[in-house]
């Protein structure tokens, strides 16, 4: 069990610092926050006003990683991508510390002391548009969720709400207690 942990440890420790928490203006997973020319095929494609969002369900780039269930694109009409968010697949009680400890050691490394979220367990790193949450879900188990956002975020929530009537932060409420009041400076 204890080789097991280490290797879920390393294994998430090794994509965080590849992938996920990358200076702020790179996007996880090798993208850059802006104007998209090129990105694989999704699993699924769901739009709505100015937003288009692209998923990526388990195995399938960028959704790549023994830890990962699901990776989310959200693509800005005027603005390009400007919101990646990551969801692991579901830890037991057991292994969910040490995961999440990799991931928040390599947050503080990269963006210093982070802002502890509304929410238990949740976590903001503002200076880097990063949010690290951990939340339980039906079967018993815990995911880890990661959201990342470009500089132009708020410019594009701001637009969905003018064509919609709400945020585009509302995207991500079943995954997160209110994404605004987290991320308010």
């Amino acid at each position: 069990m204890l080789t097991k942990i280490r290797y879920v440890c390393a294994l998430t420790l090794f994509w965080v610092s590849s992938t996920v928490l990358t200076r702020a203006e790179d996007a996880p997973f090798g993208l850059s926050w802006g104007p998209v020319t090129t990105v694989p095929r999704p699993s699924m494609i769901d739009r709505e006003a100015n937003i288009t969002a692209l998923f990526y369900f388990r195995d399938q780039p960028p959704a790549s990683g023994r830890d990962t269930q699901q990776v989310v694109l959200e693509v800005c009409q005027a603005e390009g991508l400007q919101q990646i968010i990551w969801v692991s697949r579901t830890f037991a009680d057991s292994e969910i510390q040490s995961a999440y400890a990799a991931i928040y050691q390599e947050g503080i490394r990269r963006y210093g002391e982070p802002r502890v979220g509304g929410t238990p367990q949740a976590t903001v790193w503002p200076d880097g548009r990063t949010l690290l949450a951990v939340r339980r879900v039906v079967d018993g188990g815990k995911r880890i969720i990661m959201v990342a956002s470009g500089e132009l975020y708020e410019r594009c929530s701001l637009a969905h709400k003018a064509a919609t009537g709400h945020p585009a932060t509302v995207h991500i409420s079943d995954l997160l207690e209110p994404w605004e009041r987290l991320m308010a400076p």
